[in-house]
């Protein structure tokens, strides 16, 4: 997509969250253009007060002067109540705007896929939602009205001038072209500035949310000096960048600020003569000035204007780009009518790449619901892969990812039934559906900044408490929770900070069984726990009553001695497959393993 094109995109998306505030836009504009009008008044009977009530000092009609300074301030407070009233409609409008765009911008980062995330900053995303809508919400609420009153001001004011001396109006119309060709410049010059602003600003923020993350980290290593020294470099590019677009609006206002002045000048020469000559009476030549404001403040207001919509430009632009990325993972179009899915699972043929590199060759073997698979391989052998595949985080190269499940059956006479189906593609499955089949607890636990209950109950926020205990029973993690100061209902820290590896494990594998999957994945779940622990949890997973589908990939033998069926992986192929008799009299890769971890003694003895 060209960068005309991409942009018109863009501010198609802009305006679709702008027309659901177009009565408040249309209403806010019509008291603008209200306000506007109004302000022709008081400079006209300025110039009556001075020329036919004052005159020449020999007549002056005393009578008439309160009535008409009491109509000017009665103008001045209606004009100051509309102002109100139409500023209060835009800042309306903006926060409503600003309230459904962020839940939009969030709601899309939600469907993206983990490709998406594998190449876009915590920081720089976050800069969207900050920095960005704000410079947005901005144009909304005073950018888009100054612009029309400045436009507005400006013509009335000239028609007003006109009105009055058609030889001073041609006068002050001399300075826009050069107005025109100053912000033309202006705009040209300042575009690829706040272009460069807004990449410094998404580049620092990035990396102060990677480091305030990682701070146990660089703590750890004593690297605080050189992690300072790296901030205080990006640091640095973001206030460059910022003086850089503000030399561009130092270069320029003060012409605009020049230009404005030039026109008092201009009447002030002109003026005078006239009114020297008897061409032009003392009370015109004072309406003029008093709408001199008029043709000055849009003048003085367009460097300013300039700034703030590029501003506006480059954050739509920069939302827009982040939020209009296609995931490659998504739900198809017409997916199949399942319920959900059963436990089931067969890998036919498949392989996945990354980049030109193979990850998974040809992969293939089938598991009965109800069954347990243990996963066992060198690191990077693709072990975590297969259940990416799975779970359908990715798509798989070649080959596909078959379950099972229930669908529908709609019946001539309107009734419905249930069927099971095998060998559904996870490509043709609702995503919601089939995540929401799976438990899956991951190798890099993440814990929210919430009660342990919280995170426990995050699959069913809403399910009784019992069946959080239950779950955390079952992970073993029960008996240290209530150990905690609050029990359940102890905050734990950003990412579980303040709990050990082996605890956050255990609140991981209670969130996952809580769910009540058909497939329950186990990443490698009690690789920060005792054996004694371990042992606990793998007999509470055989006394499930649901007798789901479990995969655990582990690096203890210990962890998948018990299960139905055990792959061994190698460089992304399944080298040994079986169970664990059967592994151990095939003397390979798994022997070895087992022998190292129990002795040759146990491995020959069972």
């Amino acid at each position: 997509m060209s960068k005309d094109k991409q942009k018109m995109t863009a501010m198609r998306w802009f305006y679709s969250y702008l027309n659901g505030y177009k009565w408040n836009m249309i209403i806010g504009m019509v008291l603008v253009t209200i306000a506007s009008v109004l302000a022709i008044i008081n400079p006209r009977i300025t110039g009556y007060i001075v020329d036919d009530i004052i005159g020449d000092g020999s007549n002056i009609k005393i009578g008439l002067l309160p009535k008409f300074l009491i109509l000017m301030l009665v103008v001045t407070l209606i004009r100051a109540v509309v102002r109100v009233a139409f500023q209060w409609l835009f800042e309306s409008a903006s926060q409503g705007m600003l309230y459904d765009m962020r839940d939009g911008v969030y709601r899309s980062l939600l469907q993206k896929d983990f490709a998406f995330y594998n190449k876009n900053r915590t920081g720089d995303l976050m800069s969207r939602q900050t920095g960005d809508m704000m410079a947005i919400r901005h144009f909304v609420s005073y950018v888009i009205f100054n612009i029309y009153e400045s436009v507005l001001l400006f013509c009335i004011a000239l028609f007003m001038i006109f009105s009055v001396d058609v030889r001073i109006a041609f006068a002050m119309i001399a300075a826009l072209p050069i107005t025109g060709l100053i912000t033309y410049l202006q705009s040209k010059a300042i575009k690829p500035k706040f272009a460069n602003v807004r990449e410094k600003f998404s580049s620092l923020n990035a990396f102060a949310q990677e480091n305030i993350s990682g701070n146990r980290v660089v703590k750890a290593f004593a690297k605080e000096d050189y992690e300072i020294e790296k901030f205080q470099k990006e640091n640095k590019g973001y206030r460059d960048s910022e003086i850089e677009a503000t030399n561009v609006w130092v270069r320029y206002v003060p012409l605009f600020e020049f230009l404005s002045s030039t026109l008092v000048f201009i009447l002030m020469i002109l003026g005078g003569i006239m009114c020297i000559k008897g061409d032009m009476s003392l009370g015109d030549m004072i309406m003029i000035n008093s709408y001199l404001w008029m043709l000055n403040n849009p003048l003085r207001m367009a460097g300013w204007i300039v700034n703030d919509v590029f501003r506006f430009s480059t954050s739509v632009d920069k939302i827009y780009s982040t939020i209009s990325e296609v995931p490659d993972i998504m739900t198809p179009r017409y997916p199949e009518d399942v319920m959900r899915i059963t436990g089931g699972v067969e890998f036919k043929n498949v392989s996945y790449s990354l980049h030109d590199d193979a990850i998974l060759k040809d992969i293939n073997f089938k598991v009965e619901a109800g069954q347990t698979v243990g996963i066992i391989g060198a690191t990077g052998s693709g072990k975590s892969t297969i259940m990416n595949l799975i779970c359908r985080f990715f798509d798989p190269t070649d080959g596909a990812v078959l379950v099972e499940g229930i669908e529908k059956v709609h019946r001539e006479d309107g009734t419905e039934d249930e069927k099971l189906v095998t060998d559904i593609n996870v490509k043709n499955i609702d995503l919601h559906t089939l995540r929401d089949g799976i438990g899956m607890a991951m190798q890099d636990v993440f814990l929210f900044s919430d009660t342990i209950e919280g995170n426990i109950a995050y699959g069913q926020p809403d399910c009784p408490f019992e069946r959080v205990e239950w779950a955390a029973k079952v992970a073993n993690a029960d008996e240290f929770i209530r150990q905690m100061p609050d029990g359940y209902d102890t905050i734990v820290g950003e990412r579980g900070v303040g709990l050990s590896g082996g605890q956050r494990q255990r609140i991981s594998l209670a969130r996952a069984l809580l769910k009540s999957p058909s497939i329950i994945i186990l990443d490698d779940t009690t690789s920060a726990v005792d054996m004694e622990t371990e042992e606990h949890i793998q007999n509470a997973l055989h006394s499930l009553e649901n007798k789901e589908t479990v995969f655990i990939i582990a690096h203890r033998i210990s962890s998948i001695k018990d299960a139905d069926i055990i792959l061994v992986l190698d460089r992304g192929r399944i080298v040994e497959m079986g169970n664990h008799d059967e592994l151990v009299d095939m003397k390979g890769y798994y022997y070895t393993v087992f022998t190292h971890q129990y002795g040759e003694f146990n491995s020959t003895g069972r």
